[in-house]
């Protein structure tokens, strides 16, 4: 078995079977796999009898997949793209709507465990945290930034309350190759050490990644295209691991569904927006404790997922009348 195959199998699908009842899978239909990975979701949308296809910004994930793909006798196709495209490469393959996008936001149990990829301080390896092995790394932004944009970073996308010490300890350690190496500046800085709660490292290397991966920006417009990819009735089913990620899907949702606050008798509530895009907007969904037992990793999911109505997507409504947001 190969180093990729084996990795597929170890993969455990976060919220997997409260994903599949969020989006009902049936035979005939198209669903769209935003975040494939491993292809957990994937494979269970399969043996409902729908078609995937399958996205990953990570060329990795697709050469893992196409064995899947090759033996799924058309029923899946792997595209090696961001999802924040997703609307734009179906209209390229003459897809006209889908009835279900699963997202499943962050960093990959493979990526984490490949030392070379630089996501994890569990094993050290190269500063390089690049879902698509180009661009910027994060070896580039802690050796080149200033310290008061290091400082933000960490503060804003870690939400890391010494982030100013340790962008001070970033920049007099420089230069920095590693992930051991940064995640020891990280606990030096913040006076922990072994036997304490969660290592400090974790929301540093948190805040990096995302920084290298626009991965807000990323959600925020995958949000958007799947809102315009599926059809009436369709589901998007989102799975988040920390409270940025959820925070952006629970305002994303109470937006598109009409749920922002009501008026009171001093301001009342202003209705001419657009008609709500997202209905029967599901409760939060979390791993149970069996599941944590079974993977660690699953502590920290939330799975938020609703149902696309006929109306048209804002962003279409905020485009044709400009000054009126979205």
């Amino acid at each position: 078995m190969s180093a990729s195959a084996a990795g597929a199998e170890r993969h455990i699908p976060v919220l997997r079977d409260e994903v599949i009842a969020a989006l009902t899978p049936t035979d005939g239909e198209t669903h769209v796999d935003g975040t494939f990975g491993a292809g957990g979701y994937t494979r269970a949308i399969l043996a409902a009898g729908a078609n995937v296809i399958a996205f990953d910004r990570d060329p990795d994930a697709i050469v893992a997949g196409r064995a899947l793909e090759a033996a799924s006798d058309g029923r899946l196709a792997l595209v090696g793209e961001r999802f924040s495209r997703l609307d734009a490469v179906l209209a390229e393959r003459g897809v006209e709507a889908v009835d279900g996008v699963t997202l499943d936001i962050g960093v990959s149990s493979m990526q984490l465990d490949q030392a070379e990829r630089g996501f994890s301080f569990q094993s050290d390896g190269p500063l390089d945290m690049r879902m698509e092995r180009e661009g910027a790394s994060a070896a580039d932004f802690v050796n080149e930034a200033d310290e008061a944009e290091i400082a933000d970073v960490i503060h804003a996308l870690g939400e890391e309350p010494k982030a100013r010490r340790i962008a001070r300890a970033i920049v007099a350690a420089r230069p920095i190759a590693g992930t051991g190496e940064l995640a020891a500046i990280v606990r030096r800085a913040t006076g922990w050490h072994p036997g304490q709660p969660k290592d400090p490292a974790t929301r540093t290397f948190q805040a990096i990644r995302i920084l290298v991966n626009r991965e807000l920006g990323e959600l925020e417009d995958g949000l958007a295209a799947a809102e315009r990819a599926l059809k009436p009735g369709g589901r998007l089913a989102v799975v988040t691991f920390h409270s940025l990620e959820d925070r952006l899907v629970k305002r994303f949702f109470r937006a598109r569904s009409g749920g922002e606050p009501a008026g009171s008798r001093h301001r009342p509530a202003v209705n001419d927006g657009p008609d709500p895009s997202f209905e029967a907007v599901a409760k939060p969904v979390r791993p149970s404790e069996a599941e944590i037992a079974r993977n660690p990793r699953a502590r920290s999911a939330t799975l938020r997922s609703a149902r696309r109505t006929a109306a048209i997507p804002f962003s279409t409504v905020a485009l044709r009348n400009p000054g009126r947001g979205a």
